[in-house]
């Protein structure tokens, strides 16, 4: 329950992030084949209670390009899952992430996204994250970054990003029915994990109105810092 009481409030305050934090440390408790689905199943409830409370927040053209872009990069990253060396792929996206998310820090303004280069970059950041979705479960990153780029406010992003992997956790969840890992176990325990995960909904909700802009970023870009490590640092181990 301490688990996804912080999981869910670093999710419910910066809209990404919890399935870092979740799947290794409830995978120390349980077997990693109901973790995996259990954590879908947590932010699938996040993510419909965010939408519920800010739904006038959400850039609903910007989630709706996303996820449809999304959907063309997902077989690309079965792809890579299959042929293509997972130390190199991994190692790659580690440098990138920890590259722009120091550059971000360290940069007097950082970089900002043109207006009138959006659209490309939408259409882009989600074939990126059906690519890294399909292949490693891991949509987050391009999307964050494109949320940076545009400085979305703390609730607009917060919202947006939800909005986004509510129908991607959604059929995200249907692979694990039809693969038959939607057990009894994870019903159990996700039922086990509400006491803990509502309250953390509601508090993340508080701490993301209360976060200034430039704060909020700063705190994006230290998430992103912490995923190239833990990417890094799976290359090197494995």
């Amino acid at each position: 329950m301490l688990v996804v009481f912080f999981a869910t409030l670093v999710r419910s305050s910066f809209g990404f992030g919890e399935a870092l934090i979740a799947v290794p440390l409830l995978a120390l408790f349980m077997p990693v084949n109901v973790a995996a689905p259990l954590v879908v199943l947590l932010s699938i409830s996040i993510a419909a209670m965010v939408v519920a409370q800010d739904w006038r927040e959400i850039h609903l053209s910007s989630a709706a390009g996303l996820l449809a872009a999304t959907v063309f990069g997902v077989p690309l990253g079965l792809l890579l899952l299959t042929h293509a060396p997972q130390g190199w792929v991994k190692g790659f996206l580690g440098v990138f992430l920890l590259l722009f998310a120091s550059y971000s820090l360290l940069a007097k303004d950082g970089l900002t996204l043109e207006e009138h280069h959006h659209r490309s970059a939408l259409l882009l950041a989600g074939f990126l994250a059906g690519i890294f979705g399909g292949a490693y479960g891991m949509n987050g990153p391009p999307l964050v970054i494109y949320g940076a780029l545009r400085r979305w406010s703390p609730r607009q992003f917060r919202a947006t990003l939800h909005a986004y992997f509510l129908p991607a956790s959604l059929l995200g969840m249907v692979g694990f029915w039809s693969a038959g890992l939607w057990t009894r176990a994870v019903t159990r325990e996700y039922l086990y994990s509400l006491p803990a995960m509502l309250p953390a909904i509601l508090l993340g909700r508080m701490i993301n109105q209360r976060i200034p802009g430039t704060t909020f970023l700063k705190y994006v870009y230290g998430g992103l810092l912490l995923i190239g490590l833990t990417l890094l640092m799976q290359t090197v181990t494995h």
